[in-house]
């Protein structure tokens, strides 16, 4: 489903919890708990948006609880679990110069410093050791394959131009 421009991604509601509404969340922001200073969120689940607000939230073991204003059943909850929890893009902090949030750099092209179009960025994965973009190949791409780029500014990446919506890696197109 396409993420409206302006809004961005910061969980998922996984299941119910308890016998009063309560639901299980995973947060994608870092700290885990940093999604529960957004107390309006928008719900997307089979196309459908709901706007709901965040009643209370707390850490619950090693995941996250919440209580979403007007439901207070299990029944109630049961019908929110799967939804993806977007807030609007101006909500989130301003970032520091030469740092970016990842639906930022998603959907950008990706060129190699000799102005080789490797694809598009499909997404990131976070590992031990830093992060990954994960490139797709679209019509423009040297070959059709996929390809994993370490996130690493100053190293792999070499410039990011949200301008031009376009990422340059020092990165070998025949890896």
């Amino acid at each position: 489903m396409p993420q409206h421009q302006e809004e961005t991604v910061l969980g998922r509601i996984t299941s119910v919890f308890g016998i009063k509404g309560w639901l299980k969340v995973y947060s994608f922001t870092d700290p885990m708990t940093n999604i529960l200073d957004y107390r309006q969120w928008v719900l997307v689940q089979d196309g459908v948006r709901r706007n709901v607000r965040l009643a209370e939230g707390k850490k619950h073991g090693k995941g996250l609880l919440v209580l979403i204003d007007g439901l207070s059943t299990p029944e109630q909850a049961q019908s929110l679990c799967g939804a993806e929890i977007r807030v609007s893009a101006d909500a989130l902090p301003q970032l520091p110069s030469g740092e970016y949030y990842w639906h930022q750099l998603e959907g950008l092209s990706v060129v190699t410093s000799e102005g080789v179009r490797l694809g598009v960025v499909k997404s990131l994965l976070e590992t031990g050791a830093n992060d990954v973009l994960v490139i797709d190949p679209d019509v423009d791409s040297v070959d059709g394959r996929r390809r994993l780029v370490p996130y690493a500014p100053g190293e792999f990446v070499t410039r990011i131009d949200l301008q031009q919506a376009q990422i340059e890696v020092d990165w070998d197109p025949e890896f």
